[in-house]
């Protein structure tokens, strides 16, 4: 009885990730065509490492991502902190501070391609860097937030009472006490930055694609391998940045 109330789960993650295991297994196909198995080979791995238009996508990409993840975690984590020190009663501006997280990805970056046009400002990495911080902003606001929640509030009074001053009490006790709560939520950050689509089709310019942008420029004209092993490439990554965020999430809660 128990295996029978199972199975709608199990036939649930079936569904979902079966195409992602076909996806990863034709990336070591042979064959010239992303749907016919020919036989084992990593050629278009060494075709992918050789792709200039991809290199420089995941170059931007990565400086983009790099860049969001700095900015959005120091931004963050002040704001967290801010939240819980001064604006706890204010739901207001809680629920300001999740917005970007909620609102759909098309609203947001509709919105940010109005704004840089409202101020006359070009568009290139740093507008996508920019927009790609508010986004990531949110993320690392809400784990921070929480790990805040698990955070005994005596530790910083003891150490005022101590004779430390505010800076000295942010620096050595309230960061280290965050410090697992900061990382989780700038590895969120870095992968939602590394694998975000709709914002930056919005606010890049047009000689600096970041890698997304490259792929959906390559499946126009149709799938092949080397885009299955560019897909295995960057889902790997997503999935070991997020599971370091979930172990580093346990973690905070743990301590």
């Amino acid at each position: 009885m128990r295996r029978l109330r199972l199975f709608p789960l199990w036939l649930t993650y079936v569904f979902l990730y079966t195409p992602v295991v076909v996806l990863v297994v034709m990336s070591f196909t042979r064959s010239d065509s992303p749907y016919e198995w020919s036989g084992f080979s990593t050629d278009w791995y060494s075709t992918l490492a050789r792709d200039d238009e991809v290199l420089r996508g995941l170059a931007n990409t990565m400086i983009v991502a790099a860049g969001a993840t700095g900015l959005s975690t120091v931004l963050g984590t002040l704001l967290a902190v801010g939240l819980a020190r001064h604006g706890s009663r204010s739901r207001l501006l809680h629920t300001l501070s999740v917005l970007p997280a909620v609102l759909p990805d098309i609203v947001l970056a509709i919105g940010l391609l109005a704004f840089y046009s409202l101020i006359a400002a070009t568009l290139g990495l740093h507008s996508v860097l920019l927009a790609h911080t508010v986004f990531g902003l949110a993320f690392v606001t809400a784990v921070v937030r929480t790990r805040i929640a698990h955070v005994d509030p005596a530790l910083e009074e003891a150490s005022r009472d101590l004779g430390a001053g505010p800076v000295s009490t942010f620096l050595r006790v309230t960061l280290p006490t965050l410090a697992p709560g900061i990382v989780a939520g700038a590895l969120l950050a870095f992968t939602l930055s590394l694998d975000e689509f709709v914002i930056a089709f919005f606010t890049a310019g047009p000689k600096d694609p970041t890698l997304p942008i490259v792929i959906y420029s390559m499946i126009r004209f149709g799938v092949t391998p080397e885009i299955n092993a560019l897909a295995t490439v960057l889902l790997t990554v997503s999935f070991t940045v997020v599971i370091a965020a979930q172990r580093l999430s346990r973690l905070t809660e743990a301590l």
